[in-house]
């Protein structure tokens, strides 16, 4: 069960308590906020330049998750020293960067007991759903003043995604960086021609689920056993973060189970409907039959991901649903690497669910020193994400690597895969721009950092660009394929009791999905526990202007 991070963090009492306790010093994370809480209007006080004049910004702590590629073993040291000489070219003295790099699957869990030891970062990016629980709390600082006057702005080819970010009063306590992105569903082409089936053929849910039977009861991977795969593998039957849904969506279909507002702009809670309950039952069905791996009640991503693409395909599955784009290439990478046949075919949505999701974009937030002087916050803000759309070398370093190390104009020529069948020679000449081996798989091509040049929200102005077929084909794909997801919900009891909520959640889902029970027994005992929360929370979301 995931930990009710949301109630433990941000109840008023442990708000409170974060502005006594100030910083610790682990000896990995060091302090540079004080933990303390603010209004949230400080960003107003003062200009930006006159402000971030003000403040003498020598380091600069932020935390991530997995999203930025540049890891330990994967070349972060060299981004973390250019990003530094870059920053201190730009703005005329040298600041210490320390990224601090969670488990992508555990993040908000993460961050949870980061916080309630009261190591507060400068800066650090949070997925939408989490962004919705904070911004509330006055950790975060008013952006908007800074972001309104950022010299990035002549840049921006997406400004909807960030002004839409502002909250009703004009408050932004988040930057996005990018559109969202969602998930689409990859199935192993090789699979389907075991099967004597294509791409083609998988119109309605029917089609989808004698596919994933298909997969378990026959032989898709070739190795003489019957009955010794599955038909899709996910993290989870249920995500705990928006869109909630996006790794099996053929079955949830026209569900929502989670509190969104309808088309008459009414708060209701989706996980107590009808749609809900069909599709848990769908789930059940699928369970029993051995269509969906029974891994997939506690998978974290990177379990799904790595048993998709295993070099030992039993026990594995033909159908995985993922993030589009850049993943596309990732998948297929990782399934040559492994000697697995690796040409995926990408599903159209299935008649029954319409279109794939685009998730609420992740953004970068600042923590707010609870001083009422903007100066240290708009300091962080110009080092950070006015540098980050620069357009030119520090853009490139966030959205490609480090030079010479993830990305290169100089000439050379590599080999990937050498000796094999897949093997793959690259040659580039003095001056044209290319992504490079990965630093820890000389037979992987490097693909990018943490921002994805397809759904940048600010021009890349040095025309440095190397998406590779695959993922521009990928994004191209999912975005005539999708619509965007449900708002999600802001309010003070949501934000507490959120953890709980998907506690109760997850108890119907086991219970119904895994135990074989009844969906309406099980649905009543989530009304008993959680109901009147519910009723509370969908009252103070109904009750705002």
């Amino acid at each position: 069960m995931k930990k009710k991070l949301v109630s433990l963090l941000l109840s008023a009492s442990m708000v409170a308590a974060l502005v006594g306790c100030g910083g610790g010093d682990t000896g990995s994370t060091p302090d540079a906020s004080n933990g303390n809480t603010s209004t949230g209007d400080s960003a107003n006080n003062e200009s930006g330049d006159s402000a971030a004049s003000n403040y003498d910004l020598t380091s600069l702590n932020i935390v991530v998750d997995g999203t930025l590629t540049a890891t330990l073993d994967n070349g972060q040291a060299d981004f973390e020293a250019q990003w530094e000489a870059a920053v201190s070219e730009a703005l005329g003295h040298d600041i210490d960067l320390t990224i601090q790099q969670l488990d992508h699957s555990g993040y908000i869990d993460a961050v949870g007991r980061l916080f309630a030891g009261g190591d507060m970062p400068d800066a650090m990016i949070m997925p939408a759903a989490m962004f919705k629980q904070y911004a509330p709390t006055g950790l975060l600082w008013d952006m908007a003043s800074a972001y309104d006057n950022a010299e990035f702005q002549s840049r921006m080819i997406l400004p909807d995604v960030n002004e839409n970010l502002k909250d009703s009063q004009g408050h932004l306590y988040g930057f996005a960086y990018g559109y969202g992105n969602g998930c689409v569903t990859y199935v192993k082409k090789a699979w389907l021609d075991a099967v004597g089936l294509s791409g083609s053929d998988i119109k309605t849910f029917d089609d989808y689920y004698d596919m994933l039977l298909k997969f378990h009861n026959e032989d898709p991977d070739g190795n003489g056993t019957n009955g010794d795969t599955y038909g899709v593998i996910a993290a989870g039957f249920l995500g705990n973060e928006a869109p909630y849904v996006n790794y099996l969506p053929e079955f949830w279909q026209d569900a929502y189970p989670a509190i969104y507002p309808g088309d008459d702009g009414v708060w209701v809670d989706g996980f107590q409907s009808e749609e809900t309950k069909a599709a848990l039952l769908r789930l059940q069905k699928a369970y029993a039959d051995g269509a969906i791996d029974p891994e997939t009640l506690t998978a974290s991503t990177k379990i799904a991901r790595e048993k998709w693409f295993s070099n030992d395909q039993t026990g594995s599955a033909g159908a995985f649903t993922y993030w589009a784009g850049t993943w596309y290439q990732t998948l297929t990478d990782n399934l040559k690497k492994n000697e697995v046949d690796s040409e995926l075919v990408q599903l159209a949505p299935i008649a029954e669910v319409g279109a794939y999701l685009n998730r609420e974009a992740p953004v970068w937030v600042i923590i707010d020193d609870g001083d009422g002087d903007s100066s240290r916050e708009q300091a962080i803000f110009d080092a950070l994400i006015e540098t980050m759309m620069d357009g030119d070398k520090v853009q490139t370093l966030w959205t490609y690597g480090a030079e010479d190390v993830h990305w290169s104009t100089k000439a050379e020529t590599f080999t990937t895969n050498a000796g094999t069948d897949d093997a793959k020679e690259y040659s580039y000449e003095d001056g044209e721009f290319h992504l490079k081996q990965s630093p820890n798989d000389e037979n992987t091509l490097w693909k990018k950092n943490l921002i994805d040049p397809a759904l940048v929200v600010c021009e890349l102005t040095n025309g440095y660009s190397d998406s590779s077929s695959l993922a521009v084909e990928g994004n191209k794909f999912f975005t005539a394929n999708c619509v965007d997801a449900p708002t999600s919900p802001t309010s003070e009891t949501y934000t507490n009791e959120t953890g709980t909520i998907y506690d109760a959640q997850l108890e119907v889902v086991t219970a119904v999905v895994v135990n074989g029970g009844d969906v309406d027994s099980a649905m009543a005992t989530y009304v008993s526990k959680v109901g009147g929360t519910i009723d509370q929370i969908l009252e103070e979301l109904n009750s705002q202007e």
